[in-house]
């Protein structure tokens, strides 16, 4: 992957409180809010590479002022290409992008954005396109992990109360949550086109979206237009197609609209 900075994010977010009457179908109006919801923690790592960074806010006397930790992620985000994560585009990417504006922060440097479950929704049909459903039947060594000192809503609460122990959990969870979306990832980007990797290098090497720089020629791809090799990738089995139109001069000039 030399040549585009990939990085893969995940975020956390504290829960908004407010005042409300009943438990079932609330229309919650924005004068009953209590407190508005913030980044409690986030964790990212550049694809391929073997640091995980994570920060929290468990050492803050205010969980709710997530100001210093946007930092870290403002500055990853801002170095990245491509940011991959499981359904990061609806989710984490716009949450954080609120919360480096609300901060005055400026915007990071432009990217591009893969999200696994999007990829999931568009190519596949899974039963489930959640991260435990996809993690279970195609990652073999992250898969998503259960609470299990904290169930549910209760690891937030606990957390937002200063529990030290639920903030190692926490950590825990964020963590594998993009070891698990880095291993999925993989599976699934050889089945996406939307990104050419090989416009992010300097030489001139074709390699595939996986690193690898072997190919075995697979028939031909015809457009209206046109006549091209397509290539399959030795190592994932991505196909490819080479740029350079194989009809002569004379038979493109023949071809009809």
């Amino acid at each position: 992957m030399s040549g585009a900075k990939v990085l893969l994010i995940d975020i956390e977010t504290a829960p908004i409180e407010a005042h409300v009457w009943q438990l079932f179908d609330q229309n919650v109006g924005l004068n009953q809010i209590v407190k508005d919801w913030s980044v409690l923690s986030w964790s990212a790592k550049w694809l391929g590479k073997k640091t995980v960074y994570y920060e929290d806010v468990s050492k803050q006397k205010n969980k709710r002022d997530d100001s210093k930790i946007l930092k870290g992620i403002w500055k990853l985000m801002d170095e990245a290409d491509i940011i991959v994560g499981q359904n990061s585009t609806s989710f984490d990417v716009k949450k954080l992008n609120a919360r480096f504006v609300i901060n005055g922060m400026t915007p990071p440097s432009g990217y591009r954005q893969q999200d696994t479950r999007r990829m999931a929704k568009k190519i596949f049909g899974f039963t489930s396109n959640k991260l435990e459903y996809m993690a279970d039947k195609l990652c073999t060594k992250y898969k998503k992990l259960k609470h299990k000192n904290f169930a549910g809503h209760e690891l937030w609460t606990e957390c937002l109360k200063g529990n030290k122990k639920a903030w190692r959990e926490m950590q825990l969870y964020n963590k594998h949550d993009v070891l698990a979306t880095e291993e999925l990832y993989n599976k699934l980007k050889a089945w996406d086109n939307t990104i050419n990797f090989d416009v992010f290098r300097n030489d001139e090497q074709n390699l595939c979206d996986c690193g690898h720089p072997a190919f075995r020629k697979w028939g031909f791809r015809f457009t209206n237009g046109g006549k091209f090799q397509r290539l399959k990738c030795k190592a994932c089995g991505k196909d490819h197609t080479a740029k350079l139109n194989l009809l002569s001069k004379e038979k493109r000039k023949s071809l009809r609209k």
